[in-house]
């Protein structure tokens, strides 16, 4: 009987595919690694078990415990399959940004769900990350996970997901292209790959609204760089310790527009039904499509499902309201 025992033994292993129509116009091959295969249908996934069985170990996380996270929605998925699998109470702290479909979802698999504002400073007693703060502090027997800076996400990712670009590449890789939120995918994946290669570039998709990209190149936290954005999921208002600015070569920005649109070519174009920010990563690969040569190996990841989205960019009116062109 070949069988998992859980859930959780399901994570990983996701396929790398070859992109053909939507890369027109680019030079190099482009191989996305598709990472709404997980059960949790994100790359989310990886690091969420990781970061529950290392305060597991640590002890910071005891049987019976409640688990307190702020989160976008995809993190709290991998949350919740390691809550249900393994007893644990989980509260799931948004933003009002977030679409309804990531609320549902949460709520289906049994978290608690709290939606904060969106449009306010970091520090804010309402911002999710001070609610978030405050609920672990208030809440007997509990863990705030704090995926930001909590350095097992970016380890989750130079163990496992790093380590399967590599062997489905077969080592034959000169650039990898990823959103950054927390920055636990793309430095946890770059470390690794620049420890295999120091020539492989690896490229940041970044929000029009965060500080990643100046900060990156000026080592100035600029607040007049932040303002509301839509893409769910990638840039931020903060500096997470999981983003490791030495290994990531270069950020590119990104408009919601071009995300958005990028989302839906995909769907049309590879009939890959991928989320919000995976759309920003396509997008960004085609901006960043001058320094990609003939023969080079490029790597993409897409980090969530479009089932995510089919009320915002996958629907036509929601589209039309924002102002984006419909192609």
């Amino acid at each position: 009987m070949k069988i998992k025992n859980n859930i959780l033994e399901t994570i990983g292993n996701t396929p790398m595919i070859k992109l053909n129509k939507i890369v027109s116009g680019i030079s190099a091959q482009v191989f996305a690694k598709v990472e709404y295969f997980n059960p949790g249908n994100s790359v989310k996934d990886r690091m969420a078990i990781k970061m529950i069985e290392d305060a597991e170990t640590s002890g910071k996380l005891k049987p019976g415990g409640t688990i307190v996270e702020g989160t976008s929605g995809n993190t709290g998925m991998g949350l919740a399959l390691g809550a249900i699998v393994k007893g644990y109470r989980l509260i799931c702290v948004t933003t009002d940004k977030q679409s309804k479909e990531k609320v549902d979802i949460l709520k289906a698999v049994g978290a608690e769900v709290i939606i904060c504002p969106t449009n306010v400073e970091p520090d804010d007693e309402n911002s999710y990350y001070s609610t978030s703060r405050r609920l672990s502090s208030e809440i007997e027997n509990s863990w705030y996970v704090n995926q930001y800076d909590n350095l097992s996400n970016s380890e989750a990712h130079y163990l496992s997901t790093g380590p399967e670009i590599w062997e489905q590449m077969g080592g034959r890789i000169d650039h990898f292209v990823v959103g950054v939120g927390t920055g636990g995918t793309i430095s946890g994946v770059g470390r690794f790959l620049k420890e295999k290669n120091n020539k492989i570039k690896i490229w940041g998709i970044d929000s029009f609204g965060s500080i990643f990209k100046k900060y990156h190149e000026t080592g100035e936290f600029d607040k007049n760089e932040i303002y509301p954005y839509l893409t769910e999921g990638i840039g931020e208002d903060i500096l997470p310790e999981n983003v490791d600015f030495k290994t990531i070569d270069h950020f590119e920005k990104v408009t919601d527009e071009n995300a958005a649109i990028y989302a839906r070519r995909l769907a049309k174009k590879e009939g890959i039904l991928a989320g919000y920010s995976c759309g920003a990563a396509i997008a960004g690969l085609h901006q960043l499509k001058s320094n990609f040569k003939k023969n080079e190996n490029v790597v993409v990841l897409l980090h969530d499902s479009g089932t995510r989205y089919i009320g915002k960019v996958y629907n036509d009116e929601w589209m039309k309201k924002q102002g984006f062109k419909l192609d």
